[in-house]
């Protein structure tokens, strides 16, 4: 069977790069962009440096900013109903994972409106049309969601949140400019580029990875672990080479799945509104023990990627526990806490294994693992 790769169709790298918006939008003959943003960066002025571009131009837009840190299937209804009035032709996404995964939810349904229940959208739904047109401009390091055909919704009648996998909802063009990046605080920053550690290195280890999807996810946990540090620090640096390194993560985990990192993550998003990295972070050390055993060699070329010396000469045993304890003392540096006990209640663990035994991306996960399996993980964290 072949493998399926599928990435946008253009992106721009690098500062300034958001002034390529108005040439691409032009030559695709769009008229009037529906802008989703999300309202702390409409109220911090981030968004506004994307509209004075489009108003410089003259390019028609309606705002759009009624969406939350994890977007509901309210935000995305009121979405699809603005959107409707608008007279839109086409999106802009600015934002991180929040601001995207709404856009992407919005797009799609105006093309498919037999799914303006939003809640049919989850897993693999069989949508006929591709997605309204979107550009996506990200503000944050780390979701990746310019280059993904994933994108997250928040179920609060059910408390959980739905995986929704489409190709027909990637952006068409992503803006990925560090400068968008610059006035993240350093939380924020240091829980998205966890985040994208995380892509990275369930990418690379989860079962459906292969040679190609290898490629990237390699070379984005090195780019990460050398740009983290900076990135907080907020050196022009850092913030360059992380906006690179977690695009370039999600160009490959989008192709080929992810694990239980993030099956054990979306509900304490979904129960708690815990931030979506900060649980990566925190989880991710845990669960890399868990599935030592199913990854053959590659905790060694992980540890390598991460900078640890004379992985060569190192036992399986020892090369493993290098590569976790790279990733404790990455996350350690840049502040995440050490574990759940703050977050997570213990008689709500029961509700949460069974809410990430049922997560899309728990089959990819390289180690069969069970509800219990997953409890115990959660257990051992608080």
């Amino acid at each position: 069977m072949a493998s399926r790769f599928v990435l946008n169709e253009t992106s721009y790298h690098g500062a300034g790069a958001i002034q390529d918006i108005v040439p691409e939008a032009k030559g695709r003959g769009f008229q009037k962009a529906f802008v989703c943003s999300d309202p702390d960066l409409v109220k911090f002025g981030v968004t506004k440096r994307v509209l004075d571009v489009l108003e410089a131009e003259g390019m028609a837009y309606e705002l759009y900013s009624e969406i939350k840190p994890n977007p509901t299937v309210e935000n995305v209804q009121t979405g699809v109903a603005a959107y409707k009035k608008s007279g839109a032709d086409y999106l802009i996404a600015i934002g991180g994972g929040s601001s995207m995964d709404t856009a992407k939810a919005i797009g799609i349904i105006i093309n498919n409106p037999e799914f303006e229940d939003v809640v049919s959208l989850e897993g693999v739904a069989p949508t006929r049309n591709k997605s309204v047109p979107i550009f996506a401009v990200p503000t944050t390091a780390g979701t990746a969601a310019e280059v993904t055909i994933n994108y997250v919704i928040t179920d609060v009648a059910k408390n959980r949140k739905m995986v929704c996998v489409d190709p027909k909802d990637i952006p068409v063009a992503a803006f990925v400019d560090p400068e968008m990046m610059s006035t993240m605080p350093k939380g924020l920053t240091a829980a998205t580029g966890m985040d994208a550690l995380t892509h990275a290195i369930e990418g690379y280890i989860t079962a459906g990875a292969w040679e190609l999807s290898d490629m990237f996810h390699l070379k984005a946990i090195e780019i990460i672990s050398r740009s983290l540090r900076g990135a907080v620090d907020n050196t022009p640096e850092g913030r360059a080479d992380m906006a690179l390194g977690q695009y370039v993560a999600g160009m490959g985990f989008s192709n080929v799945g992810l694990g239980i990192v993030h099956s054990m993550a979306h509900p304490l998003g979904a129960l708690y509104d815990t931030p979506h990295g900060v649980a990566n972070a925190i989880i991710l050390p845990t669960v890399m023990e868990y599935n030592a055993e199913a990854t053959g060699e590659k905790y060694r070329e992980i540890a390598r990627a991460m900078g640890v010396q004379g992985v060569d000469s190192m036992s399986q045993e020892e090369y493993r526990k290098a590569a976790v304890d790279a990733v404790k003392k990455l996350s350690q540096d840049v502040g995440i806490p050490a574990d759940l006990k703050e977050i997570v209640k213990r008689e709500d663990i029961p509700f949460l294994a069974q809410s990430a035994y049922d997560d899309a991306c728990r089959p990819g996960n390289p180690k069969e693992t069970s509800v219990e399996d997953i409890t115990k993980l959660y257990e051992s964290l608080i």
